[in-house]
């Protein structure tokens, strides 16, 4: 705790201490781990069979708008946004000169002019100065000649995210609006509570749910109103096991600036009509490796005996040549297995691949395994 003082804080921090959190640092922010005694494992097993509020307000929100701004997030992203109809979202990355990812990020189109954009905390002060500089070349270029882009930041904005197979029951008790209309990859401006909230359906656990972003005069009051019966906060150690059983990254574990989307296995993001022609940053290293494979290839583990933890070195069969690394892994509460997620040299990458990871000093034996590791629960209407 000595610490946080210096750390930022969401409008939800009082809340949390208020609610007995554990609180730690986490991308330079005093975050909840847990909260009273309500261990991680009980947490996550309560967010996969009801459901579970997480503070998700570190995350910069921000709002792109002006009569080119597809033009620019296309040019900042490979994501194809023009053809993504109004209020739907997308994961996207965003990507340095060579190809490599800055941050990875989800971009919901409001209207041709108008979209709003969510990044990682710990990416903040590198995502903002990027936007600053490549808004500056955009805007003082020709592209800006039919309209030059806006870019606001939505500071201290609340943002919570409930999930949980029972989310959906919970927030339709708070609303009038059909959320069975809402699905996966969707969102809508909402009245819960008396309060028109900005809602999109989905997350980062692998379960149903929705990512709710208030104003700051708001934020506590919805927090509350949304964590009651069965409602269970949940904090960032739930949070991690539950994203890794479902095969998502975290940025500076299994996302960096040296690898791009085709190595972390996200090629699916890059829009069909801009593979070939996309006039994206980075372009030219996506497609190379698009082109000719990447060099190494971003994979899912189960391991024997003991969970490989982020670091752990990955070896062939014969303990003699490393081949990859780990970059996440845990005990999985779900499925009773040690899970990793972590990067192997092309070839090595192919499901039913038996490989050996160093956990320990002690070579244990794993298993290149699909993700996500559990069938995701996603509303799709």
């Amino acid at each position: 705790m000595g610490e946080c003082w210096q750390l930022r804080k969401t409008g939800l921090y009082d809340f949390h201490v208020q609610n007995g959190a554990k609180m730690v640092p986490f991308a330079g922010y005093a975050m909840p781990l847990s909260y009273g005694s309500v261990g991680q494992v009980a947490s996550h097993n309560h967010i996969r069979t009801s459901v579970g509020l997480f503070d998700v307000g570190h995350m910069v929100q921000s709002n792109f708008r002006g009569a080119t701004a597809a033009a620019f997030l296309e040019w900042l992203t490979p994501s194809s946004l023009k053809s993504l109809s109004p209020y739907s979202s997308t994961l996207s990355v965003i990507l340095n000169e060579n190809g490599g990812i800055i941050d990875d990020t989800v971009i919901t189109k409001h209207s041709d002019d108008a979209f709003y954009v969510v990044t990682n905390a710990g990416r903040r002060d590198r995502d903002l100065a990027w936007f600053r500089q490549k808004l500056d070349e955009w805007n003082s270029s020709e592209h800006a000649n039919d309209g030059k882009v806006e870019h606001e930041v939505l500071e201290d904005w609340g943002l919570v995210a409930l999930q949980g197979p029972k989310a959906a029951e919970y927030l339709q008790k708070l609303t009038s609006s059909d959320l069975s209309k809402l699905t996966f990859g969707k969102s809508a401006y909402v009245t819960i509570g008396g309060f028109t909230l900005h809602v999109a359906r989905g997350g980062y656990t692998g379960e149903d749910g929705f990512e709710i972003s208030i104003p700051p005069s708001q934020t506590a009051e919805v927090a509350q109103l949304l964590s009651q019966s069965p409602v269970q906060l949940a904090g960032l150690g739930a949070r991690d096991s539950l994203r890794l059983e479902a095969g998502m990254c975290l940025y500076g574990n299994d996302l960096d600036e040296d690898t791009s989307p085709v190595e972390a296995g996200l090629s699916w993001v890059i829009g069909k009509d801009r593979k070939e022609s996309g006039d994206f940053i980075g372009a030219e290293g996506v497609r190379k490796h698009l082109k000719d494979g990447p060099p190494r290839r971003r994979v899912g583990l189960v391991v024997e005996e003991a969970p490989a933890r982020q670091g752990a070195q990955i070896f062939a069969p014969s303990g003699k040549d490393v081949i990859g690394k780990v970059t996440s892994g845990i005990p999985s509460p779900t499925l009773n297995k040690n899970i990793a997620m972590g990067y192997v040299l092309s070839g090595w990458h192919k499901k039913g691949t038996e490989i050996e990871v160093d956990v320990r000093n002690k070579l244990r034996k794993a298993v290149v395994t699909p993700m996500p590791f559990m069938k995701p629960n996603y509303w799709r209407g």
